[in-house]
């Protein structure tokens, strides 16, 4: 019966997963307006109080792996429900933190436990729709995703002047028992297919798994370490203000929500080895012609912004298909494929983010250069690499 409401009802329950899914952004970007304020608060200083944000993304990583793991032993719908409930358990306890240090630890919990949606989501949309719509399902996905970042500090920023930081977490908390009691007696959830047999090391090993995975890491990192530096390289080096950074960010996030809504219909007509490897083209070339500009001398935000609209439109044209076609070269193993690839775009992200700190204050280039590598690390994958064959996954 629960799979005959499922096959009637697959956009119902892409909603839910794709509100369970943002709910996991809402942990950093919801919170980031209150950060500066907790020393007074809860004491510490303004390093401890980053350390906020810190904690919540070791937790995630600690927790993608154990839902991928878990997924090929209970069932995809315990996990999911139990992924909320734990969500909504500890971020009431954040909200009731007393001191900075137990906020830290409880930040760490909360990152784990509110990563299971980001785990389960790909593969709930491969169980629900054939490729051309999964891809377009995952468009969708990344296009809301996409608009966390933007919106959630404006509403935190409310959230904390109308209430407190506590506010932002009893948000949270609010929004996970809502979820649950949305999602728990509808049984709308299907199973992730999975391996008992299968484990991390038999993905890590796969070139083809590799292919898709890694290409679509380095792509997504070379642009969320430009993102994350260009505040800095905008005010400090530039002698721009953060309204430059803001004029990028809607530009690149427009581009994207484009063409990942369009990237179903080009699957259909291109293919999706076509489209991934076009994408990532567009996203290379994108990142080089803001590298030349840099060594010109440029410093126009205008033409900075326009630089990044074609690696946001690359993304936005190889994300969908490229995240489909890891988890389907994960075959039969999408929990942990799709945490694997979760974890290497965050571990691309922090690995460019670190190479680029000691250079901010250079200006636009080295960020542009650090940029540019991963994305020709991303040429490299699907050039190298060899792709799945027809009938595969």
């Amino acid at each position: 019966m629960a799979e005959d409401r499922v096959a009637r009802a697959p956009w119902l329950v892409l909603g839910a997963v794709v509100a369970s899914t943002v709910l996991g952004l809402l942990g950093t970007d919801l919170v980031l307006p209150a950060v500066p304020s907790l020393p007074e608060t809860l004491g510490g200083d303004p390093a401890r109080a980053q350390l906020v944000l810190a904690a919540y993304v070791a937790g995630s990583c600690g927790g993608l792996l154990a839902y991928g793991a878990l997924g090929d032993r209970i069932a995809t719908r315990t996990l999911f429900l139990a992924s909320l409930l734990a969500t909504a358990a500890v971020s009431a306890a954040c909200a009731a933190a007393t001191d900075i240090g137990a906020l830290i630890a409880l930040r760490a919990l909360q990152g784990a436990v509110a990563s299971g949606p980001a785990v389960f989501a790909p593969g709930i949309v491969r169980a629900l729709f054939d490729e051309t719509r999964a891809v377009r399902a995952l468009g969708l996905l990344g296009s809301i995703e996409a608009l966390a970042p933007a919106l959630a500090p404006i509403l935190g920023a409310w959230l904390l002047a109308l209430g407190g930081w506590r506010l932002s977490f009893a948000l949270i908390a609010a929004a996970a028992l809502a979820l649950t009691a949305m999602i728990g007696p509808s049984g709308l959830l299907p199973q992730v297919a999975r391996r008992p047999r299968g484990g991390y090391a038999r993905l890590v090993a796969d070139p083809v798994f590799l292919r898709y995975a890694l290409s679509q890491a380095f792509v997504l990192g070379g642009l969320l370490t430009f993102v994350f530096g260009m505040p800095a390289v905008f005010v400090h080096a530039l002698g721009g203000t953060i309204a430059d950074f803001i004029v990028m960010q809607v530009c690149g996030i427009a581009s994207f929500m484009l063409t990942a809504n369009l990237a179903g219909g080009l699957v259909a007509r291109l293919g999706a080895e076509r489209l991934i490897g076009l994408g990532t083209g567009v996203a290379a070339l994108g990142a080089a012609a803001t590298l030349a500009y840099a060594l010109l001398g440029g410093a126009d935000p205008w033409l900075i912004a326009a630089l990044f609209v074609p690696v946001n439109a690359g993304l936005g044209l190889r994300g969908p298909p490229g995240f489909f076609r890891a988890v389907m070269a994960a075959r039969g193993d999408d929990a942990r494929g799709s945490a694997l690839v979760v974890l290497a775009i965050l571990a691309a992200a922090a690995a460019g983010t670190a190479a680029a700190a000691p250079l901010i204050d250079r200006g636009l280039a080295p960020l542009a250069a650090i940029a540019l590598a991963l994305h020709l690390l991303a040429v490299l994958c699907l050039a190298t690499l060899p792709r799945l064959r027809d009938g595969e996954g």
